[in-house]
């Protein structure tokens, strides 16, 4: 088993106390980037048949979109490291803003997949740089920080398709355009908080150089390919419920979409729910308890679920979307701290890598939901939760 040394925690940023006010513009500007995102995944049934699509090229929407985002971020996190770019905020807001528009007017495959890209460029923006300013307004509580962070973003996600299944599934895809007034408002809070960013980044300029982490750098390296190897294992799954979660439901208990969207959205918020718990607990107990609990604790239910009815599904969704999503939170600031000096790249690296795993899996799970079925996606998918035994050769994080 690896060391059990302790991790340093790096002085984030100059201000002493948590800025409250920061973590919550930034959590609501997360709120609607990841719900006009997940507009994408909640409009697969309409898209499907507007242009006969195949579970394949659904699952190539989101490999482009997820692609897009998990290349470009921890390019951008490792530039940003170098060259802080507060403005690039708003800037990466006006290409979810232009994918939005044109998947509203799509009249083919190729076009939906460039709006797919442009949102997809958009998302690699703004993650890497707002898990940044997170950082940087926890006031040294980073855990309770980056949870703030992401449960705007999980409650986005939710809010995609419940709005999509009243706005959009009764009128028609052409009211996704409607959804570019959200990122006109996300551009302008998001002009707001690069301000703010601008002013931290000068007052950090005086202050001493971030800690660094006192495990080896062979020991880093490999607590680092555990955490992704966790991620894979976390989002891989997640990706079989958000991009396949309908279909499975319209086909085995013959819901309608509407019905089944709301499942979705149930789904989500339970997602959004569980990230709330992971960072702050994270804090007070060490992160690598939370990760022990939130991937391999959640293996039973993941198991369960093809083998029950309607009811226990949706209740399953619930518990498994709960408790996975404590773990992100968790992951993502151990990984920080791992890496100290280089923030934004390992934002964006796990950003990234984690879009990426969920583009990869949509595709490779739609061939498998074209060849075999869609049950057997949940039948193959419940096995993965397991790896999060390799938890136990992560060092432990706590703080002396």
């Amino acid at each position: 088993m690896a060391s059990e040394r302790t991790l340093s925690s790096p002085p984030a940023a100059p201000a002493r106390r948590t800025a409250f006010g920061i973590l919550g513009a930034i959590s609501v500007a997360h709120l609607l980037n990841d719900m006009l995102q997940a507009l994408i995944l909640a409009i697969y049934p309409l898209l499907r048949a507007d242009f006969s699509l195949s579970f394949v090229q659904i699952g190539l929407i989101t490999l482009t979109f997820q692609v897009t985002a998990s290349l470009l971020q921890p390019v951008i996190g490792w530039y940003t490291d170098k060259h802080p770019q507060p403005w690039s905020l708003p800037i990466g807001m006006g290409f979810t803003l232009a994918g939005l528009a044109l998947l509203a007017t799509a009249g083919s495959f190729p076009v939906i997949l460039l709006a797919a890209a442009l949102v997809g460029t958009g998302s690699s923006v703004f993650h890497p740089e707002s898990s940044r300013v997170a950082r940087m307004a926890s006031g040294g509580r980073h855990g309770l920080a980056q949870s703030l962070f992401q449960v705007g973003g999980n409650a986005g996600s939710a809010l995609g398709p419940l709005l999509a299944a009243l706005v959009i599934a009764p009128y028609g895809r052409g009211n996704v355009g409607w959804f570019t007034l959200a990122a006109l408002l996300a551009i302008v809070l998001l002009l707001q908080i690069s301000r703010w960013y601008q002013a931290q980044h000068r007052a950090v300029k005086s202050q001493p150089a971030p800690a660094v982490s006192p495990l080896p750098r062979r020991k880093v390296a490999q607590a680092i390919s555990i955490l992704l190897l966790l991620v894979f294992s976390k989002y891989f799954y997640l990706t079989s419920l958000s991009s396949y979660y309908t279909f499975y439901l319209m086909q085995k208990f013959s819901l309608s979409v509407q019905s089944a969207q709301l499942h979705l959205f149930v789904f989500l918020f339970a997602v959004a729910a569980g990230t709330v718990i992971g960072g702050p607990i994270g804090d007070k107990i060490g992160r690598k308890r939370v990760i022990w609990a939130s991937i391999l604790g959640v293996a039973p239910f993941t198991l369960l679920l093809p083998h029950v009815g309607l009811w226990w599904t949706g209740a399953l969704s619930v518990i498994i979307g709960f408790v996975l999503a404590s773990a992100f939170s968790a992951i993502l600031v151990y990984a920080q701290e791992l890496m100290p000096a280089r923030i934004g790249m390992v934002s964006g690296l796990f950003f990234g890598f984690a879009f990426g795993m969920g583009g990869i899996g949509a595709a490779v799970l739609g061939l498998v939901a074209d060849h075999t079925g869609i049950e057997r996606v949940y039948q193959i998918c419940a096995y993965l939760p397991l790896l999060g035994i390799l938890t136990a050769f992560l060092p432990d994080n706590r703080h002396k």
